[in-house]
């Protein structure tokens, strides 16, 4: 098993320099929805694009490997990212397996656990910032131009070439490009590198990005100054690809819609169901998709639909275990036991 600049460096431009900094990633699985797909309507066949098993739980280290091979190969001691905490968690682990130092800017109490706890457990510099994402990514734009530095969010051109190659594998493992890919937007990287990697190989599938109804800027066409959604992944007012990601949109025949949160939890709890636990940024995209189904937008009666899934469930536990009552409790008793699962 190798990495994927080693799997796919033919097709990614990076510098001859770049190294190969690798944990391992991509490789993850595409998963058939049928029951799912059945309770959607519209008669489509649906799988999942899982990014959640990559080695810190998110599609984030596929760009990451990309970005920190790139600083390494140029001698660059410290990277920088703005985080809303998968980035964050990722900029650490492939920091700390090139030996770098990672210091990562995230709004002060808008981080989910899950995603914090990673990037201290890989050594990073967590550094709180009294704002937004957006606050914090501007931060660190203007750090990186005055310190030795690398900035690794997606503005990082590299970080795009490494995204695009789940592209690749959808391809592949379909055998052709799906009719439709949903997936969540947030700070809009992904949804490009997607496009890139589709263009790359002459597919064309057509794209639907869904933001949260709280964080929709590019829906309403302007910036959300606070964007508030349980979606703490995509919680970003400004994306900073968003213009790339509404061209891409746009080409594609797609579109980006809004889901609300409680659609976006509602789809959550669907996709644990069937065995797929994500976090909540994860699910925008399927709920995004019901929601263009149930309204009559979409017509995708034997149309082939993969969904992005970008993050794991573990990213954001607090989510579940907040609103869950206390397990009950019975005495180490055989007829406890039985009574109570008779009830």
């Amino acid at each position: 098993m190798s990495g994927l600049l080693a799997k796919y460096r033919t097709w990614l431009d990076l510098p001859a320099y770049t190294l190969d900094i690798t944990l391992h990633e991509g490789g993850t699985p595409l998963i058939p929805m049928p029951r799912l797909a059945a309770e959607l309507g519209g008669g489509l066949e649906l799988y999942v694009k899982y990014e959640g098993l990559n080695p810190t739980g998110s599609f984030k280290d596929r760009g990451m490997t990309a970005a920190i091979s790139e600083a390494a190969g140029r001698g660059v001691q410290t990277v920088i990212c703005a985080s809303t905490g998968n980035t964050a968690a990722s900029a650490a682990a492939y920091a700390a397996r090139a030996g770098m130092k990672a210091i990562v800017l995230i709004p002060q109490g808008k981080v989910a656990a899950g995603k914090l706890a990673g990037a201290v457990a890989y050594g990073a510099q967590v550094v709180q910032v009294d704002g937004s994402f957006d606050d914090a990514l501007g931060l660190v734009v203007e750090l990186s131009h005055r310190q030795p530095v690398a900035l690794v969010n997606s503005i990082n051109p590299y970080r795009l070439e490494g995204q695009k190659t789940a592209a690749f594998e959808i391809l592949e493992t379909l055998g052709g490009a799906p009719d439709w890919l949903c997936l969540p937007v947030g700070n809009a990287g992904n949804i490009s590198a997607y496009w890139l990697g589709f263009q790359q190989r002459g597919a064309r599938p057509r794209l639907l990005g869904v933001q949260a109804a709280g964080a929709a800027p590019l829906v309403l066409g302007q910036a959300v100054e606070q964007p508030e959604t349980v979606a703490t992944a995509i919680r970003i007012g400004r994306p900073a690809r968003g213009e790339q990601a509404l061209a891409a949109a746009e080409e594609s025949g797609g579109r980006i819609v809004a889901a609300s949160d409680t659609a976006i939890l509602a789809m959550q709890t669907r996709l644990a169901a069937e065995g797929v636990w994500v976090e909540p940024a994860s699910a925008a995209g399927l709920a995004g998709l019901a929601d263009e189904l149930s309204a009559g937008r979409l017509d995708l009666q034997g149309r082939r639909v993969v969904a992005v899934c970008t993050g794991h469930g573990l990213k954001d536990p607090e989510v579940i275990t907040g609103r869950m009552a206390a397990p009950q409790v019975v005495p180490v008793d055989l007829g406890a036991l039985e009574r109570l699962l008779a009830d």
